[in-house]
């Protein structure tokens, strides 16, 4: 690994729709001047039509997805020496994948419970994701391992709250991951 990349990282804020995961993200890449990814705009077109459509999406669906995301991650062009991306990552196998990089990743893992994560995407307007699909993420969902040392947070404070919890866990990111 090149001797400038040596520090460079992934926060990667995972949860179901509605967990706050934008939010959260954008306000840990502000803190850490850090670049903030969304993963929702690089779904390809059909997986946003079939998700409108309150269609489930299938491993299948999601692989080229993914495969835009490590890509992104692993940019050699990217200036920053971290990356916060918001993302599902619903799955053990989904993190994986987007772990195969030169980047380590860190996990911040926003959950809660299903009334809440339904009201908030109730009231959510100009969103593709259909809010009959949260049962079939929920269903999905395989909650991070304790190996994977994940950092777990409850959706039911502020976001400003939630991100000040996770930079506190991540520590100092550079020094951390350095050594």
């Amino acid at each position: 690994m090149p001797a400038d990349r040596q520090w460079q990282a992934v926060v990667l804020v995972m949860g179901v729709s509605g967990s706050g995961k934008s939010t959260v993200g954008e306000l840990i890449a502000g803190a850490l001047g850090a670049d903030f990814l969304d993963a929702d705009p690089y779904h390809p077109a059909e997986n946003v039509a079939k998700m409108q459509a309150g269609h489930a999406l299938t491993d299948a669906d999601r692989l080229p997805w993914l495969e835009k995301l490590r890509e992104l991650l692993n940019d050699p062009e990217r200036k920053a020496h971290v990356v916060v991306l918001a993302c599902s990552a619903l799955k053990r196998a989904y993190r994986d994948h987007l772990r195969r990089g030169e980047r380590p990743v860190h996990l911040v893992y926003l959950h809660g419970r299903e009334a809440l994560l339904r009201k908030r995407l109730g009231g959510r307007a100009g969103h593709f994701f259909n809010p009959t699909l949260l049962e079939s993420q929920l269903e999905s969902l395989e909650e991070p391992a304790p190996e994977e040392q994940a950092i777990w947070l409850e959706i039911n404070k502020p976001a400003d709250y939630l991100a000040r919890a996770a930079l506190a866990a991540l520590g100092n990111l550079q020094t951390r991951v350095q050594s």
